[in-house]
């Protein structure tokens, strides 16, 4: 008898490993922003959010460009996305608002949490299809979600100084976010957006306005964004009926 010769071992460039490490420093920020949360620096707490929030955009692109995907690095990115969008925020804002109603405030976390994981539970089964349309969400994204789900701070702090109000509200807002993410409905998809070649000047400035304005004020700019997002989700919604009619006819 022979004996089977041994497989060869694969060899990976360093660089193909980039997206995997901006995965891991995704989730380090999202779990960075809970410890700021808990020393009350919620300011801290929420840009580490955003930070988590661009290398997840950009960790898919990268593995793309770099010919890396694998099935491993997309289980560790759902798993980190659960984290900094689902489990993170939730703990965040708990932190913020939830001190005098402890038992209410955490079922609206839980609910949030959950819908979170069904959402990119979802997402994961729908992905591996060949009919899936690119071009939209079914429901909105866990990233959008985290950013949603934070809204009640971002308006607090551009407003009252940082200080929570209106906790039932907050904590209806949360469900309601939950609600969101777990929808069947469509929602927008900027991944395959494109711009005419002699329009590409305005749009790097429209990036830079959008930088300085983060920048010079942070919590206003965040809540017009906010509002902007929800916008478009109700002008997809109420286009949606309008397409499906024509089509009909």
């Amino acid at each position: 008898m022979t004996e089977d010769a041994p497989k060869p071992r694969k060899r990976l460039h360093l660089v193909q490993l980039i997206p995997n490490f901006m995965s891991i420093a995704a989730l380090c920020a999202g779990l960075t922003a809970v410890r700021f949360a808990v020393d009350g620096r919620f300011g801290m707490a929420v840009a580490l959010i955003i930070v988590s929030a661009v290398l997840d955009g950009l960790d898919g692109r990268m593995a793309r460009l770099l010919k890396s995907q694998s099935d491993m690095g997309a289980e560790l990115d759902s798993l980190c996305d659960l984290v900094n969008f689902g489990v993170a925020p939730a703990l965040i804002t708990y932190l913020w608002a939830f001190q005098g109603m402890r038992s209410e405030g955490w079922i609206a976390c839980l609910v949030y949490a959950v819908a979170c994981l069904l959402r990119l539970a979802r997402f994961n089964i729908t992905n591996r299809q060949p009919d899936n349309d690119s071009n939209s969400f079914q429901g909105v994204p866990s990233p959008a979600g985290a950013m949603l789900v934070l809204l009640p701070i971002f308006l607090s702090h551009a407003l009252d100084g940082g200080q929570p109000y209106a906790i039932w509200a907050v904590a209806l807002w949360m469900v309601l976010v939950g609600a969101l993410m777990v929808g069947r409905f469509r929602t927008p998809s900027f991944k395959r957006a494109t711009v005419y070649a002699e329009n590409v000047s305005f749009v790097i400035l429209a990036f830079v306005g959008l930088v300085a304005a983060l920048l010079t004020y942070p919590w206003t700019t965040l809540v017009l964004l906010d509002g902007a997002y929800i916008t478009a989700i109700g002008y997809n919604l109420l286009r949606k009926p309008a397409i499906e009619e024509i089509s009909a006819d």
